[in-house]
């Protein structure tokens, strides 16, 4: 019997209210069962304030070498929306063909899915992903990962192309 490999995902959210108690995470759990339901092994979602935290927690994250790590929150364009600022300069490689493809699939159903500003790439072995805030968006942007999440993380691991 083969043993498949534990495959590891972190979930960041980007949400100041959140991180405040003044509002709940409506998108950091289901990005988490979504994880689950794939077989990874994903603790809690981490929710941070919007800003400089989202770079802190990601270097964090990136320390343990997780196979994926998902931002929520932070792509949009309010004076506090830096997670795409604070991704980029820890990626070695972007994939702007999965960035684009989450704002094209989220304009199928809003036409504020345009503003959001989330990146995508690799840093080390790790799969980086910023998703928006909204439920809506979350949804989209998982359905467009699911065809492709574990193409990445076998490619990363030096997999081949099969």
């Amino acid at each position: 019997m083969t043993t498949l490999p534990v495959r590891r995902a972190v979930v960041i959210v980007a949400s100041t209210r959140a991180a405040a108690g003044s509002a709940d995470d409506l998108t950091g759990p289901v990005i988490r069962a979504w994880f689950e339901a794939r077989r990874y092994d994903v603790p809690a979602p981490i929710v941070v304030a919007d800003g400089e935290p989202v770079g802190r927690a990601l270097a964090e994250a990136l320390a343990t070498s997780p196979d994926v790590i998902v931002t929520t929150g932070g792509t949009g364009v309010s004076p506090t929306d830096a997670t795409p600022e604070q991704t980029r300069p820890l990626l070695e490689r972007e994939l702007p063909g999965v960035a684009e493809e989450l704002r094209r699939r989220g304009l199928a159903a809003t036409p504020t899915a345009i503003l959001s500003r989330g990146v995508a790439g690799v840093s080390g072995r790790t799969f980086v992903v910023n998703l928006p805030g909204s439920r809506g968006g979350v949804r989209d942007g998982l359905e467009v990962l699911g065809g492709v999440v574990d193409h990445v993380v076998d490619q990363l691991a030096g997999g081949s192309h099969d």
